[in-house]
């Protein structure tokens, strides 16, 4: 144990702390006096994750959109996410959304002794569009159930959280009025939803990979969809997280299915559509080894060769 606690400020995202000083007017945050000064490089990886969002200029100054996005009491993502929501015309669901995701995964509960059955209570919410579809349908069917605190006991989940959950969503309903946002509802067309949520989280992709698991875009981390989620037995080509979890392996929670195209059209600094004709660095790194045969030369396989020995 260490004799005094690491500051907050020095191992947390600052995405929210530099969205407040740019806000309040503060633009020189690399030489701003902080009580316990964050490292450098976090500094700047938070700065290129609010310009990758629209809140910032190239500038460094703040956008009409990073303002808004100032105004809301959540993280960056997931006030990039509501203030899209608008465009898409579900921004009921994704303010439902933002709210359950903002109680910390404080939702379901399995006791010891019920374990398989908070196991399958959880199964019944489950959808096939991903993790954060399934904390829509537990919000609304909390809600057709008249805030019943019996059906939250027989659904193995948190009444508390849920209160919170509808208290949060009250405050960012409040602040979409006073911006004079609609509020509208998409149905059943959760395709806005995602689309939606892939405004906010596209730093957060990642692709299945053939090996194992799935690889993150920016970094090309390897990673797991949680034991927990939705799309543990589907399996998806395409998703996007809302936070990665390091147990045995490093999770991904909250996972939702995107098109891959949605990438391209919400982040075209970050991704492009990738020419058919031509490898990528990354496949011309892979090296083909073919299986071993003790009857051939080691490059008989090669086509080249093929050729030569006509």
């Amino acid at each position: 144990m260490e004799e005094t606690t690491v500051p907050e400020i020095q191992r947390t995202n600052l995405g929210n702390v530099v969205l407040l000083l740019k806000s309040l007017g503060i633009n020189d945050l690399i030489h701003f006096d902080f009580m316990d000064p964050p490292p450098h490089e976090t500094l700047v990886l938070a700065l290129e994750q609010l310009y990758a969002l629209g809140a910032l200029n190239h500038l460094g100054e703040l956008t009409k959109l990073g303002r808004k996005m100032a105004e809301l009491p959540v993280d960056p993502l997931l006030s990039k996410m509501i203030l899209a929501s608008e465009q898409y015309k579900c921004s009921e669901q994704i303010l439902t959304i933002a709210a359950m995701l903002s109680v910390n995964n404080a939702i379901f509960y399995r006791p010891k002794d019920k374990v398989v059955h908070a196991d399958n209570a959880r199964m019944n919410f489950f959808l096939p569009g991903g993790d954060h579809l399934v904390l829509l349908n537990v919000y609304n069917q909390w809600v057709e159930s008249g805030y019943s605190m019996q059906w939250c006991y027989e659904n193995f989940i948190q009444a508390r959280s849920l209160r919170r959950a509808q208290d949060i969503r009250k405050q960012m309903l409040g602040i979409m009025d006073r911006h004079k946002l609609d509020v509208v509802s998409c149905g059943k067309a959760t395709v806005r939803v995602q689309k939606a949520i892939c405004s906010g989280f596209f730093r957060n992709a990642a692709k299945k990979d053939p090996q194992e698991g799935y690889r993150t875009l920016i970094d090309q981390q390897v990673v797991y969809i949680h034991p927990s989620s939705a799309l543990f037995n589907r399996q998806p080509e395409w998703v996007v997280y809302h936070e990665l979890v390091l147990t045995t392996k490093e999770y991904m929670r909250e996972v939702t299915t995107i098109d891959p195209r949605w990438l391209v059209e919400f982040a075209p600094a970050f991704f492009k559509v990738s020419d058919p004709t031509k490898l990528s660095k990354q496949k011309k790194q892979q090296r083909l080894e073919p299986l071993y045969n003790r009857y051939e030369e080691p490059n008989a396989w090669r086509i080249s060769r093929a050729f030569r020995r006509r």
